[in-house]
C-alpha cells in the first residue's frame, strides 16, 4: 500500500511546476507554503485563493472560521488580502453561492481539477494575462 502522506506531483492546473501560495501566513496541507496535496488530504487543500472579508464571513457562517486566531494551532487567523490554500469543495461551494475568492492559478494544484472545472477557476483568476 502506498504511503498516504506521499505528496502528489507538484503541478499546477496547467501542468507546470506549482508555484508557492503563501509563506505569511504559511499555508498548505503540509504547511509548506504551497497547495500540495496527498491521498490523506481528504479536503483537497489545493486552491490558492486571496481571501476577502466577504468570503471570510461566508466561510465562518458555513462553519469554517478562518479569521479567528487559534494560537494553540499556530494559526493567527486570516484577514482580507491573505493568500490561503482552500479546500477545492469549499471554493466550489462559495463559487455556487456567489462568494468565491480570487484564485492564483499558477499556485493552484492540478488536483483541484478533480473537483472544480478549470473555466470556473479561470473566471476568478488574478494571474491570467
Amino acid at each position: 500500500m502506498p504511503d498516504q502522506l506521499e505528496p502528489f506531483e507538484s503541478l499546477n492546473v496547467f501542468g507546470a511546476e506549482l508555484e508557492p501560495c503563501s509563506s505569511d501566513p504559511v499555508t498548505g496541507f503540509f504547511r509548506d507554503g504551497c497547495c500540495n496535496s496527498c491521498a490523506e488530504d481528504h479536503g483537497s487543500h489545493t486552491v490558492c485563493t486571496v481571501v476577502t472579508e466577504r468570503f471570510l464571513e461566508y466561510s465562518r457562517f458555513r462553519g469554517n472560521d478562518l479569521s479567528t486566531p487559534r494560537p494553540e494551532f499556530g494559526f493567527a487567523g486570516l484577514k482580507e488580502g491573505d493568500s490561503w490554500c482552500l479546500c477545492a469543495s469549499r471554493w466550489l461551494e462559495a463559487y455556487e453561492a456567489g462568494m468565491a475568492p480570487k484564485v492564483n492559478l499558477q499556485s493552484t494544484h492540478g488536483k483541484a481539477l478533480d473537483i472544480v472545472a478549470l473555466d470556473k477557476l479561470k473566471a476568478h483568476a488574478i494571474d491570467l494575462h
